[in-house]
């Protein structure tokens, strides 16, 4: 359990080791020697410097991973195998938890309590379930003539880029590699500028837990250059990658401008959050909206960021939003008390900000926040934001923030707040309030997003997959189904 004080754990983090380099092969690699400062967004102050690596230390990694696929042992070993190294790296992240949680607080802001309960727990359960998966999977006989004999069977699909970002650095980095990894793939993981300090102890602990050398590779460094050469380099068979649509739009084109390697893609999101009159309890229904906008200060691609409410109740609701915004501490993400931590940077808070400006010119009205706070930490702190008298048109309804801002629209019935759920370009998730039962279905089928919660939000376990529809990408995170990205299937038909 989390229990170490506020000056415990800041006395912890003047003890951390965080210096930088790439995790190569099976080794700790300066690459080439560019540095860049990692800074603290809960100070200001310069946490290390990183290995800044570009297309030479991208190389080396991506040759250590062909070799280990093409000849040495990680793909041919028994799932079974794999699925006990992989065990044995949850537990060193289960034995690390504190020191883990305590990095990625951080680098990238996250209070700690979350980065200890929520962070770590999820990378701990994804290698756990993708260790105990590892040899639950059967490939496939079809019946065919007494005299053929047909054989589908699934391989591992070879050397697997992977590029995550900084909001859930070990979560999503856990994502993606848990499951190639119990595939029999090999990986070269590049994490967020961001965040690149947790993602490379992740490659020093999975070196510890016995995963051969070239395996596991982590390179630090820019997405322009960095991620771009993961992107087209033609030893990279399969490419998974989390961030925005923008960027996701850039490596479709790598791709296609190297060796046509598959692409999985997991983007941004508007999410609808749609509460109607009937909600089984508005004050949850509310409470929940709250939680689910200003958690991880709103940098949540599945965030609720557009709250369709009806009229009827619209003022109720939005009352005790803003209510639960004025309660919420925002404060140093060391303090376990803390509710919202730091926004991850001054040039993302930055962004946030102009979102913020536009809407008030644009004419929704700011029930609360809208600016930042704690200015004496020089920490990107910013309050928790609601606008309501939103229009579709504007641009807060429009664009995917990812911060601490709330944007209320109304509707007057069920058709209209359908259409408004759907009327964007991104569909990762949406939220839905009822006690009808047909309307829970009808509704959840009719939403164009690849997660709905009914009642709830951003529920759920390893179990169920998680991707979009339309711009927020393609292929699935999470669950068996994950394992379809890096895997091939092979017919063999052997006439008797």
């Amino acid at each position: 359990m989390l229990e170490l004080t506020h000056d415990e754990w800041l006395s912890r983090a003047k003890e951390l080791d965080l210096s930088g380099f790439h995790h190569i092969d099976g080794a700790d690699e300066p690459g080439g020697g560019a540095t860049y400062a990692a800074v603290s967004p809960r100070d200001g102050q310069v946490l290390a410097q990183v290995a800044d690596g570009g297309v030479a230390e991208v190389d080396a990694a991506v040759a250590a991973a062909r070799r280990a696929f093409d000849a040495g042992p990680w793909p041919r070993l028994a799932p079974a195998d794999r699925g006990r190294a992989l065990l044995r790296l949850a537990d060193l992240l289960e034995e690390r938890r504190d020191s883990l949680a305590l990095t990625v607080s951080l680098e990238m802001g996250k209070p700690i309590t979350d980065a200890y309960d929520i962070e770590l727990r999820a990378a701990v359960n994804t290698f756990r379930f993708y260790g105990q998966l590892a040899d639950k999977l059967t490939d496939e006989s079809p019946h065919t003539a007494p005299d053929e004999l047909a054989l589908v069977t699934r391989e591992p699909a070879g050397v697997v880029g992977a590029v995550v970002p900084w909001n859930f650095p070990l979560t999503i980095a856990s994502w993606k590699v848990a499951p190639a990894l119990a595939a029999g793939c090999t990986v070269v993981l590049k994490p967020s500028e961001n965040s690149p300090l947790s993602a490379l102890r992740l490659g020093r602990l999975a070196t510890e837990a016995g995963l051969p050398p070239g395996v596991l590779n982590v390179v630090t460094g820019d997405g322009p250059t960095a991620g771009r050469a993961i992107g087209l380099h033609p030893d990279v068979d399969v490419l998974a990658f989390t961030g925005s649509t923008a960027v996701g739009r850039h490596f479709l084109h790598y791709a296609a401008d190297s060796n046509l390697k598959r692409v999985w893609l997991e983007l941004g999101g508007k999410s609808p959050n749609i509460i109607l009159p009937d909600a089984p309890d508005l004050e949850k229904a509310a409470a929940t909206a709250a939680w689910g906008i200003f958690f991880n200060q709103g940098e949540m691609c599945t965030a609720p960021s557009r709250l369709l409410v009806h009229t009827s109740v619209a003022e109720r609701v939005t009352e005790a939003i803003v209510r639960r915004a004025g309660e919420l501490r925002v404060g140093d993400p060391l303090d376990p008390a803390t509710e919202m931590g730091a926004l991850v940077g001054e040039a993302h808070l930055g962004r946030v900000l102009d979102h913020i400006g536009t809407g008030t010119s644009e004419g929704a009205r700011l029930r609360t926040g809208g600016t930042r706070t704690l200015t004496d930490t020089g920490g990107s702190f910013l309050r928790p934001t609601v606008f309501d008298e939103v229009n579709p048109g504007m641009r807060l309804a429009r664009e995917e923030i990812f911060g601490p801002v709330l944007s209320v629209l109304t509707f007057d019935d069920l058709d209209e707040a359908v259409a408004l759920a759907n009327a964007t370009e991104y569909g990762l998730a949406a939220g839905l309030w009822t006690s009808d039962l047909s309307t829970a279905h009808q509704v959840s089928r009719a939403l164009k997003a690849g997660t709905v919660w009914v009642n709830c939000y951003e529920e759920g376990d390893l179990t169920v997959p998680f991707g979009g529809m339309k711009q927020s990408g393609n292929g699935r995170d999470k669950s068996a189904h994950a394992l379809e990205k890096y895997t091939e299937l092979k017919t063999t038909w052997i006439q008797l």
